[in-house]
């Protein structure tokens, strides 16, 4: 019987880690030795344990996955997961296994798996032991922290010639109502500048997605999203309770950011 893949988990998105988690949970030569959603902690972790292979998040704040790479004393095989196809190219410039788009497909999976088998059986790669590869580590880590958008962690509301600051993380939901946008916020509602697609556009999509036309919702604050009769609606953490129609064309952005 084969000895079993150690892999190690690091995405900055819990919901992320469980997911694959689960997937990984049902593969009977994968042992599963560890996941975080802490870079720091994931550098501790492979400076000083052997695996077979990561799963590594490009995207990450503070430390991305190729500083994360270019820090260790070792090259680990690798497998990157992506929410961003655009970030594929450059992980294949450090020949990584595969990439993965998430939310991460089994059939995604299990290539990906096939390919690491194949690796484990013969020797290590010739690109993992290029002199130059922690060097274009370094560079694609600096290339990418200088691509990342800066996002706004607050907006403004103008009322005559009043501006209040709301924090974005207490924004439950912008939505458009008689030609003006809101953003409401601890039970109140704000106007604000932008339209829906203008902030859909300026918001970090991370965290906001557009659930119809007329609002964009702030996924933090979904506590559970119901189905009956063809009409699915998202519930809301907030003290009112708030229910919000998701339209039928945006049904499946809101599962797949939501990892449903």
């Amino acid at each position: 019987m084969p000895t079993p893949f150690r892999v190690y988990v690091v995405d900055d998105e819990a919901l992320a880690v469980e997911r694959l988690a689960r997937l990984l949970a049902e593969v009977a030569d994968v042992a599963l030795v560890g996941s975080t959603t802490s870079p720091t902690e994931a550098l501790e972790f492979l400076s000083r344990e052997t695996v077979d292979c990561v799963f590594l998040d490009i995207e990450m704040p503070g430390i991305n996955g190729f500083e994360l790479l270019s820090r260790l004393p070792e090259q680990p095989l690798v497998i990157f997961t992506t929410a961003y196809d655009q970030y594929a190219l450059k992980a294949f410039e450090v020949n990584s296994i595969d990439f993965l788009l998430k939310p991460v497909d089994p059939d995604q999976l299990q290539r990906a798996l096939r390919k690491l088998e194949r690796l484990r059986a013969g020797a290590k790669p010739e690109w993992m032991q290029q002199p130059e590869l922690r060097s274009l580590l370094a560079k694609l880590a600096a290339a990418l922290r200088s691509e990342l958008p800066d996002y706004p962690e607050r907006i403004a509301s103008r009322i005559a010639d009043r501006v209040q600051l709301i924090e974005l993380a207490t924004v439950t939901h912008f939505f458009a109502k008689d030609k003006l946008t809101f953003a409401a916020a601890s039970g109140r509602q704000y106007a604000v500048d932008h339209s829906i697609a203008e902030l859909e556009h300026k918001l970090d999509p991370k965290r906001f997605v557009r659930i119809h036309r007329a609002i964009l919702l702030n996924l933090a604050w979904v506590a559970e999203v119901t189905s009956r009769f063809g009409r699915v609606v998202a519930s809301l953490k907030d003290a009112q309770g708030t229910k919000l129609a998701v339209s039928r064309d945006r049904v499946r952005a809101l599962r797949e950011r939501l990892d449903l």
